[in-house]
């Protein structure tokens, strides 16, 4: 019966189509007919993607339309092209789709919160995708999905299938092409299953601020007393770590939207990192592993079906997908109320940003926009010394807008609620990388527990002299010695030499962004 709607809607005829089919049905379709697909020993799915285990942002692509093409923030980020080419890609996609002998259709929701969220459907070739994306939508009841009619956007995930190198517009034989104008988006060229997630993620991050709501790149958690608390930040900064609190209530740990009531969950699971899990380490995400998990370019060893965390001789970038039911302290519905503190995590390996700052709203914006956290040597080929790393909202490849309409958001939202903003080093002091320490994690969390309690709310600050920032000098259960970063360098001139260094170069990432923002977040960057 599907089957028939699919050729009336899009004119794909292929008689056998499974929508929104079980997780044990999918699991028996992808281990029968998918290479690479096996059971772990914990019951979870183990699949494939390909060549492309990563994202390939520069093959993403959005339709320059008269309706949107003045919200759009065009550039290196959002690379606009043609309907025209929209129309040969998705011409492509529905003839590979065509072909297939079997279908998977996946109807779900973006967007916990019932006034907002919106009807998202995914059509592929590979049961691994559909189980995936019933993981990471919010997965329909029965009446829901009787009612579910015409969705809001069209995923057609042809990934199997490259994309043509020579049609206008393309640089690759991968494309991931979005028009919102037409409501849809293609997928070509890439197997790698997170496209699919960051792509109902970018739909959220254009129609969400139309209606004054915040989309943000963030953790959220929630305590006994409904205080809430979001965390932004970069990879390698302590996110999931600082996140993850048996005390408190995960509201998700991705994607959020917040609005003039609170804040809401996008995402039905999560979509975690699996390099160098462990039990120890990370119990909440380690014990997710189970029956209806795909577990995502793992090596495992094929008889005990053991999967090595460590190996990352496939890539680096091994991940996990599952429903956010598997997190045992998950708040459902992943809805919370509004914010009581908002953090911003860097791991800062020149020594010079504080273990715990407030920041003003002004501030908040500035740092939003700049996004900073640094790479340390040996984290990446190449990399001999810090190096400073900015990405936009802590998002910037999934952000529509210009940054500044996200963060002029966030200071509305902030100056509603009255939350409290914090930029949190989980980096080093005491001098730079090869020569301070890393900050000891007990302390961060004692820093995010002080956050979360209100013991930092009134606590004595003092204002250092290149951000501008307010740093409490005292916190619970973190020596004060370490609070001040120009007091704990043993030559205070160097410090004054390294922050100006990092000075500038928050003003240089900051010239791309300067002719859309306000004076007054030009004016909360460094002191320079």
């Amino acid at each position: 019966m599907f089957g028939q709607e699919l050729e009336n809607n899009y004119g794909i005829k292929v008689k056998e189509v499974y929508r929104n089919h079980s997780p044990a049905g999918l699991y028996e379709l992808a281990l029968k007919y998918e290479p690479g697909s096996a059971l772990s020993d914990r019951g979870a799915l183990i699949v494939s993607s390909g060549e492309k285990t990563g994202r390939t942002p520069k093959d993403k692509r959005i339709i320059i339309d008269p309706e949107t093409k003045d919200d759009i923030w065009w550039g290196d980020i959002n690379i606009g092209v043609s309907e025209n080419t929209f129309q040969i890609n998705r011409e492509r996609a529905i003839d590979y789709l065509n072909t297939k002998d079997r279908l998977f259709v996946i109807d779900g929701y973006a967007g916990w919160d019932p006034e907002y969220r919106i009807k998202v459907r995914v059509i592929t070739s590979r049961a691994y995708h559909a189980l995936f994306m019933h993981n990471m939508l919010i997965r329909p009841t029965r009446d829901e999905l009787a009612e579910f009619r015409e969705p809001d956007y069209v995923i057609y995930n042809s990934g199997e299938f490259p994309a043509n190198r020579y049609t206008e517009g393309m640089t690759s034989d991968t494309s991931v092409c979005l028009s919102f104008k037409n409501k849809e988006m293609i997928i070509l060229g890439t197997q790698y299953a997170g496209e699919m997630k960051k792509g109902v993620f970018t739909i959220m991050n254009y129609i969400m601020p139309k209606q004054d709501i915040l989309s943000m790149h963030c953790s959220a958690n929630v305590g006994e007393k409904e205080d809430l608390t979001l965390f932004f930040g970069l990879s390698g900064t302590g996110k999931t770590t600082l996140s993850a609190c048996p005390d408190r209530h995960l509201i998700g740990d991705d994607e959020h939207c917040w609005t003039d009531k609170g804040v809401f969950n996008i995402e039905g699971g999560c979509y975690a990192k699996a390099i160098n899990l462990s039990e120890d380490k990370e119990p909440e995400i380690y014990n997710a592993i189970r029956f209806g998990t795909v577990l995502e370019n793992v090596v495992f060893d094929p008889k005990a079906r053991e999967v090595d965390f460590d190996n990352a001789s496939i890539t680096q970038n091994t991940r996990i997908s599952y429903p956010i039911e598997y997190i045992d302290n998950a708040l459902i519905p992943c809805v919370g109320p509004t914010p009581n503190n908002v953090v911003f995590l860097t791991c800062d390996a020149f020594g010079v940003l504080p273990p715990v700052a407030r920041l003003t709203p002004d501030q908040a914006q500035y740092h939003f926009i700049s996004g900073y956290t640094a790479k340390v040597a040996g984290t990446e080929m190449g990399v001999t010394e810090p190096e400073a790393t900015f990405s936009a909202c802590f998002g910037a490849a999934f952000m529509v807008w210009h940054p500044q309409k996200y963060a002029g958001l966030l200071k509305d939202k902030i100056n509603k609620s009255g939350a409290d903003v914090w930029i949190v080093n989980t980096g080093w002091f005491g001098g730079g990388y090869g020569i301070g320490e890393r900050i000891n994690l007990k302390y961060s969390r004692a820093i995010v527990q002080a956050i979360n309690s209100g013991a930092l709310k009134d606590s004595p600050t003092v204002k250092e002299n290149f951000f501008g920032l307010e740093i409490p000098t005292e916190v619970p259960g973190v020596p004060k010695e370490i609070l001040i970063p120009r007091d704990n360098w043993k030559d205070p001139k160097a410090y004054d030499e390294m922050a100006r260094k990092l000075c500038s170069l928050f003003n240089k990432n900051f010239e791309t962004f300067k002719s859309g923002c306000t004076e007054d977040v030009l004016k909360a960057g460094p002191l320079l």
